[in-house]
């Protein structure tokens, strides 16, 4: 049976580079980066090559990017690291971010934070009009993804940004937050040229390893080490670097670069050609908008099937789909993502999502709507009326 793989939102499959990359540096370049002698060296310059593959990408300063171990620890970094310096004491966010991002909020908010969260549209979306309302004097941080990992929703990020520089120059300590972990390989990112102070990287969702991921921190923004040791990645992040990893990071920063543009709109394409085919499913709902969305999510509900049950009823199939983000693929609660844009319980459980790559084909995609209108419709003719 041959597999298609469509749930590129929850990992991908390391290119062969990556990998090559990866070997490279546990069997050859194994060296401590703090070391002094020839092993180290090799393998400090696999890291200093990896941070300036990494800033290309976004168009910034080799030192302004800090590795960690994903998108995870970057999002939790960029909060409690700034909450551990901050003038203030209050956070504003939205009622459908990661909850890499969701958790170390709430856990500020039972240490008497105050944490705004900010409802969308049902296209998961905020204004900057709404963030600017939420603004305080004692404002600290405004948290906001670049693209919903679920919806494949792009934010207004230059807007918002325009609205947090605006109320810093009026004398608030805030700063903008985005976790651009969806948006990375997919979308143009310019931290610097928008403003944004803190953007988070992971490296799995790019055909780079797992356990690595990296933040950029604009000039003059502090943050309070997580941990305490030694002075690598600027004294914020201590301990011996998981060279392998962000040597795999780097590989994958150069290949995303070196075709983005064209690997964006064939991923577009793919994305339009099974939006229409789902599109042609009775009694389907299609939760990622038509427009201003990421390339490479297609998100929607079948009505009258079990989420689950379809997921599984396809891998018999060889189709590998997901019912939201792995982060919570075995929480049987609705995904609040969904309910925030205004699905009921029910539509919310009977909902997938369909997530591209670079190695996606069209072939791939037809099959695998094939294999979903017969599913769907075998399901259906199962439930009693």
């Amino acid at each position: 049976m041959v597999e298609i793989y469509l749930d590129n939102a929850a990992t991908t499959r390391p290119h062969p580079v990556v990998v090559e990359s990866v070997t490279r540096a546990l069997t050859v370049d194994y060296g401590n980066p703090s070391s002094l002698h020839g092993k180290g060296l090799a393998a400090e310059r696999l890291i200093v090559g990896a941070r300036d593959a990494v800033a290309r990408t976004l168009g910034v300063e080799p030192e302004d990017v800090l590795f960690t171990s994903g998108g995870t620890e970057a999002n939790s970094l960029a909060i409690r690291g700034l909450a551990g310096l901050a003038r203030g004491r209050h956070f504003v966010t939205t009622t459908v971010e990661h909850s890499s991002v969701r958790v170390p909020l709430q856990r500020l908010a039972a240490q008497e934070w105050v944490v705004t969260e900010l409802p969308v549209d049902h296209h998961g979306r905020i204004a900057a009009a709404q963030v600017e309302l939420a603004l305080r004097p004692d404002t600290v941080l405004v948290s906001v993804m670049a693209v919903n990992n679920e919806l494949g929703t792009m934010q207004p990020i230059e807007e918002i940004s325009r609205v947090v520089q605006r109320h810093r120059a009026a004398g608030s300590p805030t700063l903008f937050h985005v976790d651009a972990v969806q948006a990375w390989g997919k979308i143009p990112l310019r931290p610097m040229t928008w403003g944004v102070d803190l953007m988070s990287l992971s490296g799995h969702k790019v055909h780079g390893p797992k356990g690595v991921g990296a933040l950029y921190v604009r000039p003059g923004v502090r943050l309070a080490p997580q941990l305490g040791g030694g002075e690598q990645e600027r004294g914020v992040r201590p301990g011996t670097e998981n060279v392998p990893g962000i040597a795999g990071l780097g590989a994958a920063a150069r290949l995303l670069a070196a075709d983005f543009e064209e690997t964006a709109a064939r991923m577009r394409a793919l994305q339009d050609r099974l939006r229409e085919q789902i599109r042609a499913i009775p009694d389907v709902r299609i939760n990622t908008p038509p427009d201003g969305a990421a390339p490479h999510v297609v998100n929607a509900t079948f009505r009258s099937v079990r989420g689950e049950t379809l997921l599984h009823r396809l891998e018999q199939e060889g189709v590998f789909v997901s019912t939201g983000s792995a982060c919570h693929s075995h929480n049987p609660t609705p995904s609040h993502v969904l309910l925030a844009i205004g699905l009921n319980t029910t539509d919310a459980q009977s909902t997938l999502r369909f997530s591209l790559s670079r190695f996606t084909t069209p072939e791939e995609i037809d099959a695998a709507a094939s294999a979903l209108r017969h599913a769907v419709a075998e399901l259906r003719a199962l439930v009693v009326p």
